[in-house]
């Protein structure tokens, strides 16, 4: 059986957390491992970790939880110590407060892809599907505005993140020896998805969009609340893979995309 390595990362997350939990609980799918990295919580987060552990252990689809909680040096430390850890066939990030939409969605991500009809070592490097937004309550919102492309390429990521983190499944034996960056503070995870991309270029492997939503993000976060550092780095991280020249261009025409959608917004 194909089996999945879904990782959450936590910090006093008891807010946001339930509905991430449930909805990994929930899945139909048998084979998940689901690795809650803690950075030593406070509230009342490890409680809900091991309430969740045991329910679990004890339901049908008899999921793998495994639970660390110690103090790391930013998320994306966190992040790296949750693929040292995987044993899955493929690994994706669902963070506190983002959720499955669907109890099958793994059945159909396996399902859509075809991948039991494949020799291992053919395997996409990266199954990709769409994202939808959701509010702090885990209503929905909208779709997400940037949408990934029928086929994707690393080169894609020039437009922005057209493939959100958590609508982003990496060949686990590929993602082992792409760590996160961690002296980016906050879009490592842009750096990381782009070097998993390279790599499967450099492999000749396919990535393979999965067609439907396959996660529902909350909009909020580290990224949101330092917005300004934020999109400084994604800059830097933009010039390191596509040249000085074409990421100024590019950025160029995002202030102009901006604008032009703000107006529409107002009409």
């Amino acid at each position: 059986m194909i089996r999945f390595t879904v990782v959450t990362i936590t910090y006093n997350a008891e807010r946001v957390l339930g509905r991430t939990l449930d909805s990994v609980l929930a899945q139909t799918y048998e084979g998940v491992e689901h690795l809650i990295i803690d950075g030593a919580s406070t509230d009342g987060t490890l409680t809900m970790a091991e309430v969740y552990k045991r329910q679990s252990d004890e339901s049908a689809s008899a999921h793998k939880v495994i639970i660390q909680s110690e103090p790391d040096r930013g998320i994306y430390d966190a992040m790296n110590k949750g693929l040292t850890q995987a044993s899955g066939d493929y690994i994706v990030f669902m963070n506190a407060g983002d959720f499955f939409p669907a109890a099958d969605t793994l059945e159909q991500v396996v399902r859509r892809c075809r991948l039991t009809e494949l020799p291992t070592a053919e395997w996409p490097a990266v199954l990709y599907g769409n994202t939808d937004i959701v509010d702090a309550e885990g209503r929905y919102l909208h779709p997400r505005r940037l949408q990934p492309p029928e086929q994707l390429t690393w080169r894609s990521f020039r437009m922005g993140m057209v493939v959100c983190h958590q609508a982003f499944y990496a060949r686990t034996d590929i993602a082992k020896n792409v760590q996160y960056d961690t002296r980016y503070r906050f879009s490592a995870d842009v750096d990381w998805c782009i070097r998993i991309m390279r790599e499967a270029e450099r492999l000749s492997l396919p990535l393979q969009n999965i067609g439907i939503v396959v996660a529902n993000y909350m909009e909020e976060g580290a990224t949101t609340s330092n917005h300004q550092a934020s999109l400084l780095e994604r800059y830097q991280v933009m010039q390191h893979h596509y040249g000085p020249i074409q990421t100024i261009l590019l950025h160029g025409w995002f202030v102009v995309r901006g604008v032009v959608s703000k107006i529409k917004a107002m009409l």
